[in-house]
């Protein structure tokens, strides 16, 4: 099935949320296009994303989003080997109009369909900015819906040692965004204000008695902080509890990654997911340079959704076999391999 002189090329396309994406990756590593239609001016009039009227506006624009993807990439459907599409985690609305389409575009093309885990895209952005990556390595994935220490022991095998047991860092950060009156998306918008404080106000760990993280508790002291001082007319300064929190919320991750990195004996980490594009995160990486372990960060366009990840994932499935077919549907509960529930 490979065509172009042994390259294999896949046709990602994205839909989990408020980013309407297709993008065209070579060997899993080379990305050809990648084109993201985002929804941010729109939801940011509600101060979040609104499930239907995702959905609404990914129909509308998934057809030419695709087709535009495939002309900066400069090829045609005939040149692409398979259609990947992201069938879950997500709003299962937004997920429904990505997997409809690649489902139609399959069945009309005769291109075998590949059904990409969501969060299994994330990781696989690590593989595009750096194209010798190659497993076993340890991944902290902390994105909008998933926060997680993962060792990643091959392209299609995880053991999750560490995860969240309520919030994921990224729902925290825009949560904690809107009782500041941060515009949506709030994760940039603390970050940008952190910079500018101190962390003068004390938060509990994120970090829990069983290794495994909780950012429900950080959400709720940070609400109450700011709550308890209007109530009282005190002066809070918006600035130092967003460093506050931004320190909190990286630190335990950051530590907790470490723990595990020692312990795995492992010379590689990489992050994954929106939040990796945070500063600070970015900063405390550097820590593990200083004992020689090499650090592997997204591009930060490459950080929040979009397609080429997911046709990155598309191709190393593609390599195994691990086709789907027209019965596909979304699964916006979807979670990663080797991660079961919390008890």
């Amino acid at each position: 099935m490979q065509k172009n002189n042994q390259d294999i090329l896949i046709l990602g396309i994205e839909s989990s949320c408020d980013e309407t994406a297709a993008s065209v990756v070579k060997n899993g590593r080379e990305v050809l296009s990648n084109v993201v239609f985002s929804q941010i001016d729109i939801h940011k009039l509600y101060g979040g994303v609104v499930p239907e009227i995702a959905s609404r506006n990914h129909i509308q624009v998934v057809d030419e989003v695709v087709k535009l993807a495939l002309d900066e990439a400069g090829v045609t459907l005939s040149d692409i080997n398979a259609i990947a599409v992201t069938y879950g985690a997500g709003l299962v609305g937004a997920l429904l109009v990505g997997v409809s389409f690649a489902k139609g575009l399959a069945q009309a093309s005769g291109l075998p369909l590949i059904a990409v885990n969501h969060i299994e895209g994330h990781i696989c952005a690590n593989y595009i900015t750096y194209p010798d990556l190659q497993p076993p390595y340890m991944c902290l994935l902390t994105s909008g819906g998933h926060t997680a220490v993962v060792k990643v022991e091959d392209f299609d095998k995880y053991t999750v040692l560490a995860s969240t047991v309520d919030d994921a860092v990224g729902e925290a950060f825009d949560k904690v965004a809107r009782v500041l009156k941060l515009p949506y998306p709030g994760g940039p918008h603390v970050d940008k204000l952190a910079k500018t404080g101190s962390p003068n106000y004390k938060f509990h760990s994120v970090v829990i008695s069983n290794g495994n993280f909780s950012y429900s508790g950080l959400k709720t002291a940070v609400i109450n902080t700011v709550h308890n001082a209007v109530q009282k007319g005190e002066t809070i300064n918006p600035a130092d509890i967003a460093c506050s929190f931004n320190h909190c919320a990286i630190d335990g991750l950051i530590d907790t990654l470490k723990l595990h990195t020692q312990k795995s004996g492992l010379n590689t980490v990489a992050v994954a997911g929106g939040v990796g594009a945070n500063s600070y995160l970015r900063e405390r990486m550097k820590e593990f340079e200083l004992d020689g372990i090499r650090v592997c960060l997204p591009q930060l366009n490459l950080c929040g959704d979009n397609a080429a990840m997911i046709a990155s994932r598309g191709y190393f499935m593609y390599l195994n076999g691990e086709f789907g077919d027209l019965s596909l549907n979304a699964c916006p509960t979807l979670k990663l391999r080797g991660e079961k529930p919390h008890s």
